[in-house]
């Protein structure tokens, strides 16, 4: 049997994460350097009313990033990483929605993995932007 390699572990990961299944974020699409999670709309994750908080938001975007950096088919010498560097830019308030954010690899290092994140709410609209940068263990 091969080594599992980065694609399959975050494959695996994502579902059983304790902070990740507490937002409720599904990984629906991973391809090579490329991830597609959602989150689910829940009253749980509003700030007032039913506008969706900022740090659920981030940690979507985060997650999307650290994903899509993990997208390839390296086997890994171990499982350790860590996002080094975020960048939040909120373009539009999300009420009551499910999002959707879809994160590409912009450059793959050897050590640091650079990476693009959009947000969206269901009818397409940018609800944030971001940049993360994921370091491998």
């Amino acid at each position: 049997m091969a080594d599992p390699t980065r694609a399959d572990m975050i494959s695996a990961f994502i579902p059983v994460s304790p902070f990740v299944k507490e937002l409720g974020i599904e990984l629906v699409h991973l391809g090579n350097d490329e991830a597609e999670l959602r989150l689910p709309w829940s009253p749980r994750l509003a700030t007032m009313g039913d506008v969706v908080h900022g740090g659920a938001i981030a940690a979507l975007l985060d997650t999307a990033g650290m994903a899509a950096a993990w997208s390839d088919d390296t086997v890994p010498e171990k499982l350790a990483g860590a996002t080094v560097s975020l960048t939040v830019n909120y373009a539009a308030a999300a009420v009551a929605s499910d999002l959707t954010a879809q994160a590409s690899v912009v450059r793959r290092g050897r050590s640091l993995c650079f990476c693009e994140v959009e947000v969206t709410d269901p009818g397409g609209g940018v609800v944030a932007k971001g940049l993360a940068v994921h370091r491998f263990g």
